[in-house]
């Protein structure tokens, strides 16, 4: 966990940075170290996720992000790609690299105003990001696209914040039988590195089994 909490602090880091240069004003934080930085999601994340808010010229973008990271940070990895915007970088004091995604495509997203922050850092970022109620949707989209034990147990966190599952029967069938259908090796390969001790014995013995209990019986069979 050490390494982790070293990253954790590598990205508030950048956070604090690019705040500073005001290159937060256009973008949208989302995705897991979003949802842990800015609500308390009790798994480690090591990525960075943004989305553009409004129509921007990209090429401007990226030299001013490039120029702004390079000054503190070495750049190992930039590159514009069909749907993203893609950088990587290191630090001397950090263990592993740092990778920032941030999605070009524009669409329409709730978000609001919180501050991220980390009992590995001392700094705080008052940045936008996407609201829970779009995050569960953004993670119920990505449960069903791909085959990722940490959607389904960000879904669960989602739950036991009070958030609700506004979905079809037909896609909440497809959601249980994605969270039914990992094994425990599945999940202890995916989410025991992220977890601490406790949660990740729980997992290992429970699976996702309070999603598909709060999703099962409106379900039908």
């Amino acid at each position: 966990m050490e390494g982790l909490a070293l990253h954790e602090k590598f990205e508030m880091e950048a956070l604090e940075l690019l705040n500073s240069e005001r290159l937060l004003e256009k973008l949208v934080f989302g995705g897991g170290t979003m949802l842990r930085l800015c609500h308390g999601l009790n798994r480690y994340s090591v990525d960075l996720d943004f989305y553009f808010i409004k129509k921007i010229d990209l090429d401007k973008f990226n030299k001013r992000f490039i120029d702004c990271i390079s000054r503190r940070f070495q750049i190992t990895d930039a590159a514009v790609k069909h749907f993203t915007l893609l950088y990587e970088f290191r630090s001397k004091n950090h263990p592993r690299r740092l990778k920032i995604e941030i999605r070009k495509q524009l669409k329409p997203l709730k978000y609001e105003e919180v501050i991220a922050f980390s009992a590995n850092s001392t700094q705080q970022v008052l940045l936008k990001a996407l609201t829970l109620e779009q995050m569960m949707k953004n993670k119920i989209e990505a449960a069903l696209n791909r085959k990722e034990p940490r959607d389904c147990f960000d879904i669960e966190f989602l739950l036991r914040r009070g958030v609700k599952i506004d979905i079809n029967d037909k896609t909440k069938k497809q959601l249980k039988d994605r969270a039914s259908g990992f094994t425990k090796k599945d999940i202890a390969a995916a989410l025991s590195p992220l977890l601490e001790i406790s949660d990740r014995n729980y997992y290992y013995k429970n699976g996702f089994k309070f999603l598909v209990s709060q999703i099962g019986w409106l379900v039908p069979f």
